[in-house]
């Protein structure tokens, strides 16, 4: 189905408005994504669907859209660098400094959930048999439902878990059949799953109980600069002093335009005395 300019431009508009995501070059993308499924379901224009998009008060709409015009192509262990540099810097700055035991993690942009437990996973082995002293629960958020779903679920295909050692498989997963693990349920229970607009302001009891470290990797890809370095401040204002942002080695954050310290390649860190 062939989109009109005045189409397009305004699928556009309501995609950056609500969601912050950058679409101005992509009618190929829109017209290859959404236009065999518009057909199917008896839609006549991207008017019309987009009518429907804005009228449906259950979010599934949305849900549809996002899916299909943004990847949530993820792995386990991705960007393995990012979990080097977690257990060998970050978590023992974390627990030196830490209050009433408790690790503040954010996984925004959580997606199918590879990226939060991968996270649960090492910090279930870096804590050993202490880690019931400790809160080590993971916020992870996602604007799709349905991929949060799926992270839920906990459900993985073989493909995805190529990063991961024989241990962690045999450790924290039980077979489903021959192409499919399940994630243990120790494990699920050590993330806290929420759907989250990135575009909408930080909830208050974030900036009360800030976070040690976020993640938000391969998520601004979609944004244009000014709503990334608009996100990016609102992160750092959920961190504490010396907390630590990590984002994807495909992404960057312009020095200058952020108070983030930079690290090394996609590791950025909050001030001790901000």
């Amino acid at each position: 189905m062939e989109i009109s300019d005045r189409e397009f431009h305004r699928l556009v508009d309501y995609m950056h408005d609500n969601f912050g995501i950058n679409l101005s070059s992509k009618c190929v993308l829109i017209q290859g994504r959404l236009g065999n499924m518009l057909r199917e379901r008896g839609f006549t224009s991207y008017d019309q669907y987009l009518d429907a998009v804005m009228a449906d008060t259950s979010g599934a709409e949305v849900t549809t859209i996002l899916n299909k015009l943004t990847t949530n192509h993820t792995f386990f262990m991705r960007e393995p660098e990012h979990y080097t540099y977690l257990k060998e810097v970050i978590l023992p700055w974390a627990v030196a400094n830490a209050k009433n035991h408790e690790l503040r993690i954010w996984s925004a942009g959580c997606s199918s959930g590879e990226e939060c437990y991968t996270t649960a996973m090492l910090l279930d082995e870096y804590f050993g048999k202490e880690k019931s002293l400790w809160d080590t629960r993971i916020l992870a958020t996602d604007i799709s439902n349905s991929v949060m779903d799926k992270a839920k679920a906990g459900v993985y295909n073989v493909e995805g878990m190529k990063g991961l050692s024989p241990e962690w498989k045999r450790r924290y997963f039980r077979q489903v059949d021959n192409e499919h693990y399940e994630i243990c349920q120790e494990i699920k229970d050590q993330i806290i799953f929420k759907p989250f607009n990135l575009m909408e302001e930080m909830p208050e009891k974030y900036k009360r109980r800030p976070f040690d470290l976020i993640f938000c990797r391969n998520v601004m890809i979609y944004f244009d600069q000014p709503t990334k370095n608009a996100l990016v401040n609102r992160f750092y204002d959920v961190l504490k002093p010396g907390g630590y942002f990590y984002i994807g080695h495909a992404e960057s954050i312009p020095r200058g335009e952020t108070k983030f310290e930079y690290v090394k390649p996609a590791i950025y860190r909050r001030g001790l005395d901000t």
